[in-house]
């Protein structure tokens, strides 16, 4: 009887799905969910928290399947997305470590569960970069089945995140909160760099001196 490992990628799993959630920060979601959300009935909170969530997974999956014949229409190599990638995700690193994060201000008359939250707060370019390289490196069925499953594990850790953010927040605090977003923009940091350095490398392979 096989294992697990005929049927899902483990290590192709485990490293996309951190790498989201680095990138798509669910703790750091909770204060600006709470701030687009406040004054609002709990049970309207609820349905914005799975609105948001399957808004993103949505354009995470246009992306995720489509996002290679996007890129070959505009004529855009793999090695330029993970350098363009790997740039904004440190300007987005920097802004978590330094906290100059702007959190969006509430209006009453826009669903802010659609937009700005689901896009591009939770569904921003570095996800989107990083689903589509996901797909693109990925090779059989076990690899395939391990970015598609780290893909609905995200949306559903972000939503169950959003669902129990009151909780949540008093539990962690707002300092805990603080503490996980600097954290994760100290790691996301790292990825930035890798990514550059992998796109430099893959200029160098596809033209060699």
């Amino acid at each position: 009887m096989p294992g697990m490992g005929g049927v899902i990628d483990g290590k192709v799993f485990g490293s996309l799905f951190v790498t989201l959630f680095v990138i798509m920060d669910p703790p750091g979601t909770i204060p600006i969910f709470l701030a687009l959300t406040s004054g609002r009935a709990h049970r309207v909170q609820r349905r914005m928290a799975w609105q948001a969530a399957l808004v993103a997974l949505g354009v995470i999956t246009c992306f995720g399947l489509f996002g290679q014949q996007i890129l070959g229409y505009l004529h855009v190599t793999i090695p330029a997305l993970q350098i363009s990638g790997g740039i904004l995700l440190l300007l987005i690193a920097l802004d978590l470590l330094t906290g100059r994060i702007e959190e969006p201000t509430q209006t009453k008359d826009v669903n802010v569960a659609l937009v700005p939250l689901g896009t591009p707060l939770l569904a921003g370019p570095g996800a989107i970069v990083a689903v589509i390289l996901g797909v693109q490196q990925a090779h059989g069925s076990a690899q395939y089945v391990a970015v598609w499953s780290a893909i609905v594990a995200m949306h559903a850790v972000l939503w169950l995140t959003m669902r129990f953010s009151l909780v949540i927040i008093r539990v962690i605090k707002e300092g805990g909160v603080v503490l996980i977003t600097r954290l994760s923009g100290l790691l996301l940091s790292a990825i930035a760099v890798q990514l550059v350095a992998s796109g430099v490398f893959g200029f160098i392979d596809a033209h060699p001196a």
